[in-house]
C-alpha cells in the first residue's frame, strides 16, 4: 500500500485532512488514532508531528508526506516537492528593535533566534553573511527583550505580535511557505497509487479555483461571450429549442466569476449561472 504522512495537529492537519477527504480517501475519526488504513484506495496514513514529516520521507519510511515548504527545507531531508496544496501560506521574515537594520546584509556579526535554523543558516550563506544562529523552539519574539538575540527570524502573519514586542519587520521575505506534497528524492519508480493520489488531489485544488458557468445566448454572440470567457479547451454549445439562442457551458476562475458574469451581460447573455465543482480531471 501506499504510505502517507499526514500532520497530526494544527492548522495544517485540519486542512491536510479536508484536502484527503475531499480527494476521496478514508480518514481518522479521533485525534487519538496515529494511523489508518483505507483498504478501498490502498493506502495507509501515518498521523506525525509535521516538523518530522520531511524526515520519515526523506529516509524513505513512509512514501509520501505533507507538510510546510518551510519545513521541509528545515529539515534538510532528501525529500522533493511534487505539489504544491494552496493552503497553510505563511510568510519567513526578520523583525528587530527599529533602526537594527534594513536588509540580510546589515546582519553581519548579529544574533538571530529563529525556530527555523536550516532555513535561516541556507539564506545567511546564500548572501554572504555571517551572523550567529539561535535556535528556540517557540516564542522567539521575545529573544530580543530577554538578551538572547539582536534579532528574530520568524514566521509572520499580520504582525502584531511582532509590534507588540517593540519589532518592527525590515528586508525582504526569507521564504515563502505553503503546505506541499512531498516523496523522497531520487525515486525513478514511483510507488503504487502515487500518481493516483497526485490527480485527485490535483482534481480537488482545480474544483476549488474554478465554477462551472451556464448561460444563455443569442448564437451570433457566441463570439464575443467566448472573448470574454473561453474556457480551459472551448465552451460546449448546445442548441436551444428557441430559434436563434444556444446554451454555453464553461469553466471559469471563481475568483474572476463575478467580472465574467458583468461582461457576458453585456455581451447578451441571460440566465447566468454558477454551480461548484465538487471534482474532476482535467
Amino acid at each position: 500500500m501506499l504510505r502517507v504522512a499526514v500532520p497530526n495537529k494544527g492548522s495544517l492537519s485540519e486542512s491536510a485532512i479536508e484536502i484527503l477527504t475531499e480527494a476521496g480517501y478514508k480518514q481518522r475519526r479521533t485525534t487519538k488514532d496515529l494511523s489508518l488504513t483505507d483498504v478501498a484506495n490502498e493506502v495507509e496514513f501515518y498521523y506525525l508531528r509535521p516538523r518530522d514529516i520531511a524526515v520519515y520521507v526523506g529516509e524513505g519510511t513512509l512514501d509520501v508526506g505533507i507538510s510546510g515548504r518551510d519545513l521541509v527545507l528545515d529539515s534538510h531531508a532528501d525529500a522533493d516537492v511534487i505539489l504544491g496544496l494552496g493552503f497553510g501560506s505563511s510568510t519567513f521574515r526578520f523583525a528587530a528593535p527599529p533602526g537594527t537594520a534594513s536588509s540580510v546584509k546589515d546582519l553581519a556579526g548579529k544574533r538571530i533566534a529563529t525556530s527555523y535554523a536550516g532555513v535561516l543558516s541556507d539564506h545567511l550563506a546564500e548572501n554572504g553573511v555571517d551572523a550567529s544562529v539561535v535556535r528556540l523552539d517557540g516564542a522567539v519574539e521575545s529573544a530580543v527583550a530577554l538578551g538572547v538575540a539582536d534579532v528574530i527570524a520568524d514566521v509572520v502573519e499580520t504582525g502584531t505580535t511582532l509590534r507588540q514586542a517593540g519589532l518592527e519587520i525590515f528586508g525582504e521575505p526569507i521564504l515563502q511557505s505553503e503546505a506541499v506534497l512531498i516523496k523522497r528524492h531520487g525515486v525513478d519508480n514511483p510507488p503504487n497509487g502515487l500518481q493516483q493520489l497526485v490527480r485527485r488531489l490535483e482534481g480537488v485544488l482545480i474544483a476549488r479555483n474554478y465554477v462551472m458557468m451556464d448561460y444563455d445566448i443569442p448564437a451570433e454572440q457566441i463570439d464575443a461571450a467566448t472573448a470574454v470567457a473561453a474556457g480551459l479547451e472551448s465552451p460546449t454549445v448546445s442548441p436551444l429549442h428557441r430559434a436563434g439562442w444556444v446554451a454555453v457551458r464553461v469553466m471559469v476562475q471563481r475568483a474572476e466569476a463575478q467580472r465574467i458574469m458583468d461582461q457576458l451581460w453585456e455581451v447578451g447573455a441571460r440566465a447566468i449561472l454558477t454551480t461548484d465543482i465538487h471534482a474532476c480531471r482535467i
